[in-house]
């Protein structure tokens, strides 16, 4: 059974101390997580195959794990298959270099420009970081302006300060 779509099947909750993370699913992998605020509760969508249910409530477990691992300052041994495929090309190689910079380490919207062979779009890069589906677990939150500053963050600056500050980097 070819499964393919490009939608979400499926939104589950991951409750941790610092509150709701919401997990969303597609039959390729975990598609997005979204910080703690005020929402509708998650929808299920009908008629999901049981093989396909089998594999997200496995994807859901690891992504549970990895999140709360993370929240702890601990580095996620395991994730998920992400499923990126909604970004763009110039999208997914900022996320897949995001991806090498290690725990309790950071790099600059400069340095991931010039890593992915394009050192006139640091600005772009900054937009990609900000359009991340999955943020901790694809790291943006390790990416920092110029001289060290913050820069943005789509979970807001607290987020940003505090997965810093549980990796060792508070800044």
């Amino acid at each position: 059974m070819a499964l393919n779509p490009p939608e979400t099947l499926f939104e589950l909750v991951i409750p941790t101390a610092e509150g709701e993370f919401t997990a969303s699913y597609s039959a390729r992998g975990l598609a997005g997580l979204a910080f703690p605020q005020p929402a509708p509760p998650p929808r299920h969508r009908e008629a999901i195959p049981p093989e396909l249910l089998r594999q997200i409530s496995q994807w859901h477990r690891l992504t549970s794990r990895a999140l709360k691992m993370a929240l702890a300052g601990r580095e996620p041994m395991e994730l998920p298959p992400l499923d990126v495929a909604e970004g763009t090309d110039f999208q997914r190689q900022v996320w897949r270099a995001m991806q090498q910079i290690p725990w309790g380490k950071t790099s600059s919207y400069g340095m991931i420009a010039r890593q992915i062979d394009r050192p006139k779009s640091v600005r772009a890069v900054g937009g990609a970081c900000g359009a991340n589906p999955i943020p901790v677990l694809i790291p943006c939150h390790r990416v920092l302006a110029a001289n060290g500053r913050l820069g943005g963050f789509s979970g807001g600056l607290p987020w940003k300060r505090r997965l810093l500050a549980v990796e060792g980097r508070a800044p």
